[in-house]
């Protein structure tokens, strides 16, 4: 497996966020999500939670580095747990097997970042960290869903992955994997970076999935290609498995226009910004 800085996830996420809203874009379907403008002073975030239950799963797909992302989903969580709903917060921010369970609600920040083994390098408490304290306030369990690091050179060797989706959105997942990373690896990794891509979505569904809880909504927070219908964690889930995906977008990305969501929320325009340079000169250290 190559040796990855820590923040190369980060960018890498960043990127293919951008490749997965241009691929909704241009796939046809007959039933397109409910567009909102979340930067609009008139939206309530209550009143679109109450339009996409009951589920029993709610995955929340962000962009990494939209602050406004992490606000809304500050929001959604004391919207859940007000009304008695929110069953567990799940994280692709932390790895699977990690926990807040034990903790009390009036816990300090630094025990639950401790019990989630969190990376600030790779995700920054300052974004994230109040979207956890709501839950835990709130005396909600908050779990780690992504694969651990230690799992995925064995996710890499793995060929049943290969097998998981269908021939055509594999091809996609890859060239997704192949452009999100600007074109610069090998092509002789771009496979094994699709199986772990594919775990990843699998460790996520797995954490959700034991997390439910009878009348209640796990909610999974995780970037938008990771909570893409065709393609990402859903896919995971048995059939007929209760599930609503809502995708955040700032206002200067593409929009998906179809039915991988139920929902699409927009938030304001971030500066444009080079992911690709960025890439580059994490590659060059």
């Amino acid at each position: 497996m190559p040796s990855w800085p820590k923040t190369r996830w980060w960018f890498t996420s960043l990127r293919l966020l951008c490749v997965i809203a241009v691929a909704i874009l241009a796939a046809a379907c007959a039933a397109p999500p409910l567009v909102f403008n979340a930067a609009d002073p008139g939206f309530n975030v209550s009143h679109r939670i109450n339009a996409l239950l009951p589920t029993d799963i709610l995955l929340l797909g962000e962009q990494h580095d939209a602050p406004d992302h992490q606000r809304l989903q500050r929001t959604v969580v004391l919207a859940l747990a007000e009304r008695g709903q929110l069953a567990a917060l799940a994280l692709e921010m932390a790895e699977q097997g990690t926990t807040t369970a034990g903790l009390p609600p009036d816990s300090g920040e630094d025990p639950v970042r401790s019990a989630l083994k969190w990376n600030d390098d790779g995700w920054p408490w300052a974004a994230y960290g109040p979207v956890v304290m709501a839950a835990v306030r709130a005396g909600v369990l908050v779990l780690g869903a992504n694969l651990p690091r230690t799992q995925m050179r064995d996710a890499m060797k793995n060929e049943a992955w290969d097998g998981h989706l269908k021939p055509g959105e594999l091809q996609t997942q890859r060239s997704n994997i192949r452009e999100g990373h600007c074109d610069l690896l090998p092509e002789s990794q771009i496979a094994t970076m699709t199986r772990i891509q594919i775990a990843r979505d699998a460790a996520m569904a797995q954490t959700v999935m034991a997390s439910r809880q009878s009348g209640k909504t796990v909610l999974l927070i995780a970037g938008g290609g990771h909570v893409d219908r065709a393609l990402g964690v859903p896919t995971h889930f048995p059939e007929n498995t209760p599930s609503k995906v809502v995708m955040a977008f700032a206002s200067y990305s593409r929009v998906a226009t179809n039915s991988r969501a139920d929902a699409v929320w927009h938030t304001a325009a971030l500066l444009p910004r080079d992911y690709c340079a960025d890439m580059k000169m994490q590659m060059g250290r």
